[in-house]
């Protein structure tokens, strides 16, 4: 009984120490986000209405001080989808890319969107192609200093530099540099097929 109370001794003796010595490293939260969400689903309403859905495959929020300044905001590394109705519930506009930063102050609160940004307005027909796109949300419009592609199907304007309001329905090419119109005739008008219906049975 004594020895294997001696054995139990020894052993503890061995174990303690070694835990003692283990020390965690400090958390670098510069680096570290202080919450992950995956499988991130936004739904915004208005008046009981869809206004907006946004999803995203992963989101880091990300809240440190460095230099004497606090800094908070989140990531979304793996891209965002968004989707913004109008006040009939029609789906108007989708904005999508591969990376995108929330930015949240006490004065103001802005997005940004890198990596193959793609918007398009549904009710118009136009598609806009650049590699970064800010949001301001206070003065409800996007806006870019990259280069732009703008589509439709009356033709295809570049350039570089774009501003318009949040729902792309008066986007702007700040520098265009070359356009291509496709001919029409006056009886042309553009169909909205993502929210067509179909004729009720």
């Amino acid at each position: 009984m004594k020895a294997q109370a001696f054995q139990v001794l020894i052993l503890a003796l061995f174990l303690f120490p070694a835990c003692r010595e283990q020390e965690s490293e400090a958390i670098d939260f510069v680096e570290t986000p202080v919450q992950v969400v995956h499988d991130l689903n936004v739904l915004q309403t208005e008046k009981g209405e869809a206004a907006m859905r946004m999803h995203a495959p992963l989101m880091q929020k990300f809240d440190y001080v460095k230099d004497s300044v606090h800094q908070s905001y989140e990531l979304y590394p793996d891209g965002f989808f968004v989707d913004a109705y109008t006040e009939n519930g029609a789906l108007e506009t989708s904005i999508v890319s591969k990376k995108a930063k929330h930015i949240t102050t006490r004065d103001n609160e802005s997005w940004s969107a890198f990596g193959d940004v793609v918007i398009i307005n549904h009710l118009k027909g136009e598609k806009i192609e650049t590699d970064t796109l800010y949001w301001n949300r206070a003065e409800k419009k996007i806006y870019t200093d990259c280069y732009v592609r703008l589509s439709s199907d009356s033709g295809l304007l570049q350039g570089y530099g774009m501003t318009s309001d949040e729902r792309a329905r008066n986007s702007v090419i700040l520098r265009p540099f070359d356009w291509y119109a496709v001919e029409r005739d006056s009886t042309y008008s553009y169909n909205d097929t993502v929210n067509f219906i179909g004729p009720k049975h």
